[in-house]
């Protein structure tokens, strides 16, 4: 009798069984680590630099930049396979600290925009906010800066103090 024709009660599958990966599971982990592959080729060559690879996924990285349809295709598969070999864990956290200073200064930028596209609407309560904000902040200078800015925009002028209220409140933020 075979482990096949015991009754259905019996539950005796093989206990290395339960360790499998379904086929499926399988397929989307190499394809995670394809996609990682493609963001590894994605980096530019300063960004590549920073990060702790081995040399022989370093060197597959950079083939595959100059590649292109099919070659990088099969190409990027092989990356995923070199990745598999290695800490792949190591690596996301690396590219994942890599990526996080870039958000934040995205998300100063915005606030800087923010604040001048408010000073440029005549929004008041901004300059309270930006008092408590910096310790060196020139009222009067940006309140002339924003007066030319609305003549300039008045006159169909190029928006030169525009531009110099977002990098008065720029330099504002580097010396914060």
């Amino acid at each position: 009798m075979s482990e096949f024709d015991k009754g259905a009660d019996d539950n005796n599958w093989p206990q290395d069984w339960d360790d499998e990966k379904s086929k499926t599971q399988v397929k989307k982990e190499l394809q995670a680590l394809r996609d990682l592959g493609k963001e590894l080729i994605s980096l530019p060559k300063k960004d590549m630099d920073k990060l702790d690879l081995p040399e022989d996924l370093r060197e597959a990285i950079r083939d595959a930049q100059s590649m292109s349809k099919g070659a990088l295709k099969r190409q990027t598969g092989f990356i995923g396979g070199l990745i598999a070999a290695t800490d792949h864990e190591s690596i996301e956290r690396q590219l994942a600290q890599l990526k996080q200073p870039h958000q934040g200064q995205v998300k100063q930028f915005h606030q800087l925009e923010s604040w001048r596209d408010r000073l440029l609407a005549g929004d008041d309560d901004v300059y309270g906010e930006l008092i408590a904000e910096f310790e060196a902040f020139d009222v009067q200078h940006v309140r002339q800066l924003v007066r030319n800015a609305v003549r300039e925009a008045r006159q169909d002028k190029p928006p030169k103090s525009a531009r110099q209220v977002f990098q008065y409140l720029q330099e504002l933020q580097q010396n914060h």
